[in-house]
């Protein structure tokens, strides 16, 4: 409700941005209605609500087609690349994490956290550019723009790119998919994998204090048994929790990264939104962005039940 009140008080009209200059008053106007643009921002709140109780996103004032429609098809490419780069996060900073407990006191725990608070203190999008200037014009090893070759052929029935490859066995599609993706998801992951080593680190040296990983190192057990199978399991609650909120804060990094690389997702289609002052489809792409941090809460607190027995068992 804030959102959709804050775009329609902010100055700038988009009607006027989508007619060449001169357009009479009348066509104006006629537009105007057609968007309901013409009434008081609380009917068009209400009319705004019972479109998508109808499952009507409204349509958008800038590509002439269904919001809906359009969140639809640029979603997949989206939850593809953060769930790609969350995976990315979670195995490096989960290695690092180890390693650091692992030789704690001596010089890798050190290096481990000066790494992790260089990557920490730079942003997802000047990580972005950093890896286009290396990887991409000084080295050009990987494609720096783009989802997939466009002269590569696309026979996808879904928009899952990457899974779909992956089921369908297509190595060729799935492996041009992938090095469009390194990019984009090393800058999204580098900020998360910074945090979760700190995180888990603290945690596992917490539980190697535990009775049962004593019990174990007495039992004589190696260090690195006590720490993963003992240990990890353990730690990885608090974990999970600041990684499943992190990864709302990954989903709002695709914004900047899908158009810093040309990525068509819902993050490079926001920012063309605003640009255009297209506000159904602002409207929602909002209220997308608004059900996935609903979900991945949800998806966190499920997690619990599978990493603790006694949730489970209570």
């Amino acid at each position: 409700m804030i959102v959709f009140i804050v775009l329609r008080v902010v100055p700038g009209d988009p009607i006027a941005m989508m007619l060449p200059p001169g357009a009479r008053e009348a066509d104006i106007a006629a537009l105007r209605h057609i968007y309901g643009l013409d009434r008081s921002i609380p009917v068009q709140f209400v009319h705004w609500l019972g479109g998508l109780v109808a499952g009507d996103f409204g349509t958008s004032i800038s590509m002439r087609q269904g919001v809906l429609a359009l969140v639809l098809s640029h979603l997949p490419a989206t939850l593809e690349l953060a769930l790609l780069a969350f995976l990315l996060a979670l195995v490096l900073g989960g290695v690092l994490g180890l390693a650091a407990v692992y030789w704690c006191g001596r010089w890798p725990e050190a290096l481990v956290d000066a790494v992790a608070g260089f990557a920490q203190a730079v942003p997802d999008f000047l990580w972005g550019l950093v890896l286009i200037l290396l990887l991409g014009v000084a080295a050009p090893l990987l494609p720096i723009s783009g989802r997939i070759d466009p002269l590569v052929e696309t026979p996808f029935a879904t928009g899952f790119y990457l899974v779909e490859s992956l089921v369908r066995l297509r190595l060729a599609l799935l492996a041009d998919l992938l090095a469009h993706l390194v990019l984009p998801a090393t800058a999204l992951a580098l900020p998360l994998a910074a945090i979760v080593p700190r995180l888990l680190k603290s945690s596992l040296a917490e539980a190697m204090t535990q009775d049962y990983a004593l019990m174990a190192a007495a039992r004589g057990f190696s260090r690195l048994h006590v720490l993963i199978r003992e240990a990890l399991r353990n730690a990885l609650i608090p974990t999970v929790t600041l990684s499943g909120v992190q990864f709302t804060f990954l989903l709002g990094g695709t914004v900047l990264i899908e158009r810093i690389f040309g990525y068509p997702g819902i993050g490079n289609l926001a920012i063309g939104a605003v640009i255009d002052r297209d506000l159904p489809l602002i409207q929602g792409l909002i209220l997308t962005f608004a059900i996935l941090f609903i979900l991945t809460n949800l998806a966190v607190d499920f997690s619990y039940v599978l990493l603790n027995p006694r949730i489970r068992h209570g």
